[in-house]
């Protein structure tokens, strides 16, 4: 409402004032009747587009450029997508040998993106600080799928998510493993990297409460067999097969084995997103 009024010239329309508009010049002044001026009204332009779609609405969060995010349910008026996850962010001492592996996997498969940016790794490759800051950035482990919810259960949901899902001890995520998953709908396939000793018990048994929560609110539940991992990189379709081979062909050229830690982090905490607004679930504490 208020960029409504800032669109339309400010309190001038407010419903607290009760004078009316002034008068054009052109026009002579004539005494009104109370009925007169309820049935006087205004020609007003249409409000812009823009003002009509809330910032935090499912339509705005899928239009806003995240083309690696296919919402895999349909829009629904009033509908929030709901997204709660751990965030991770790659070490500087391990950004450049992950950049490198990920720069030769985009040789051999055309067509890769970077998560959430969405800009074809073949640009990004071609200078090597672009493809380091990218990623730089924050990546997420999901703890439950991506669904669609009202407004009426955000309260709820957030209020549960940080009753059930304290402040947690500390505890290390071992990326060891270069996967690949596609999603349900078969539109999408990512080059992800996947956490298979340190920290899989502990994400494992936050899912569970994730889908707990999910449950009490007639959501459906994350994956009978969840496998933690971060998604850097996508491609449209199924290329699947081409994408499992290149990560073979570039481990084999490199001699990585495939026990090698590719780096590690801490858990530091849980965030959720609902549309456009996220909200802190947990922080871990110092101790071990």
């Amino acid at each position: 409402m208020e960029a409504l009024l800032a669109a339309y010239g400010g309190s001038a329309y407010s419903s607290d004032s009760d004078s009316s508009p002034s008068t054009p010049p052109s026009s002579i002044s004539l005494p009104k009747t109370s009925i007169d001026e309820e049935e006087e009204s205004i020609t007003l332009p249409p409000p812009p587009l823009d003002l009509l779609n809330p910032p935090n609405s499912l339509d705005y969060y899928v239009q806003e450029g995240q083309g690696s995010r296919v919402r895999s349910f349909p829009h629904v008026e009033g509908n929030y997508a709901l997204h709660v996850y751990i965030p991770v962010c790659i070490p500087p001492s391990s950004k450049n040998e992950v950049a490198q592996f990920i720069k030769r996997v985009a040789n051999l498969v055309p067509g890769l993106h970077v998560v959430d940016i969405d800009m074809p790794l073949d640009v990004l490759c071609k200078e090597e600080q672009k493809l380091e800051h990218a990623l730089g950035r924050t990546f997420h482990i999901s703890l439950g799928r991506t669904v669609p919810i009202r407004l009426h259960q955000i309260d709820s949901i957030v209020s549960m998510f940080r009753k059930k899902l304290l402040s947690k001890r500390r505890y290390l995520m071992d990326f060891r493993k270069w996967v690949v998953f596609v999603n349900d709908e078969g539109t999408r396939t990512f080059l992800s990297m996947e956490i298979t000793s340190s920290g899989l018990a502990e994400i494992r048994k936050q899912i569970s409460v994730v889908n707990e929560i999910y449950r009490l609110h007639s959501l459906p539940e994350f994956y009978k067999d969840p496998r933690p991992h971060i998604s850097l990189a996508w491609a449209v379709g199924d290329v699947s097969h081409l994408l499992r081979q290149a990560i073979q062909d570039v481990s084999c050229s490199n001699g990585t084995s495939s026990s090698k830690n590719i780096f590690s982090s801490t858990f530091n905490g849980i965030e959720c997103k609902i549309g456009k607004k996220t909200y802190e679930i947990c922080k871990s504490s110092k101790t071990s």
